[in-house]
């Protein structure tokens, strides 16, 4: 059956950066020119990638430059997302009190939070040093009647965290991210597996270059319910748009029914 809820169609776009490194005003100049372009482009929610715009590789600073919820670097994006009447989800250091957290949020076009993620699963011991892991509770907003889920970068990996956002309703999920030769895998083949078996989008926003020692995959991509690329980049800076369809929704979840077809009473194995 039709969701007549949802708006007939959701361009998302997903920014794949080049840097900068620990230059917040340079990455705010950047992003708002991207989101002027996303926005001319027609979409309605832009994704950026894991630790917007600050860098990723600052785990020895994460603690002088982490922000609270809704700090400068929050009131900046947001006034972004006014200025060009557009959806952004994007991600910065976090704290809470002595916690440093890689967290996530969707900010509406008139600046309302949508949706707040802390990054559930760390990465490596640099992110197990520097920060504290969320609690992996499903963070998932509304836009033009779609419901978007929130990831951050190595969350997505397993596959028990991405169904709980698709059995929190999600159509789909955008998942900042920070992805690292020689890991293309992930976004050539778990992305779109994902997105697949939850028939559910993935709107996944990576970095292009290098920081540091660290040479990112780019490879962002949107990928529809069906666990087809609407668009994807190769390793060079870039805009992608991808638009998702009402009826493509419809079609996919006709076509594959993982969800229905679950047995929840055979899965207490995986918390033990």
């Amino acid at each position: 059956m039709t969701d007549t809820t949802r708006a007939d169609q959701l361009v998302v776009a997903v920014w794949q950066p080049d840097g900068p490194l620990l230059d917040v005003p340079a990455a705010l100049t950047s992003l708002a020119a991207v989101a002027g372009d996303a926005a001319a482009r027609g979409a309605r929610l832009l994704v950026c990638p894991e630790l917007t715009l600050t860098g990723y590789d600052i785990a020895p600073q994460a603690a002088e430059i982490a922000e609270p919820a809704g700090g400068p670097m929050a009131q900046a994006v947001a006034e972004l997302a006014r200025r060009h009447a557009l959806a952004i989800a994007w991600s910065w250091p976090e704290r809470d009190g002595e916690q440093v957290h890689i967290s996530a949020e969707i900010v509406d076009r008139d600046g309302t939070v949508l949706a707040r993620h802390r990054k559930a699963h760390l990465y490596g011991p640099d992110e197990a040093g520097a920060y504290v892991p969320g609690d992996g509770t499903p963070a998932v907003g509304e836009i033009d009647g779609y419901r978007v889920g929130l990831l951050v970068c190595y969350d997505v990996e397993f596959p028990e965290q991405v169904r709980m956002v698709a059995l929190a309703g999600a159509d789909l999920l955008a998942c900042p991210t920070a992805l690292m030769a020689p890991y293309d895998a992930v976004s050539t083949l778990l992305v779109p597996a994902r997105a697949f078996e939850n028939q559910m989008a993935v709107a996944y926003a990576n970095r292009a270059g290098t920081e540091n020692d660290l040479t990112y995959t780019g490879l962002s991509c949107v990928v529809g319910p069906d666990g087809v690329d609407l668009d994807r980049a190769d390793e060079r800076p870039t805009l992608l748009v991808g638009t998702l369809t009402s009826a493509a929704f419809d079609d996919a979840r006709r076509a594959n029914t993982h969800l229905a077809d679950r047995r929840p009473e055979v899965y207490g194995g995986l918390t033990r």
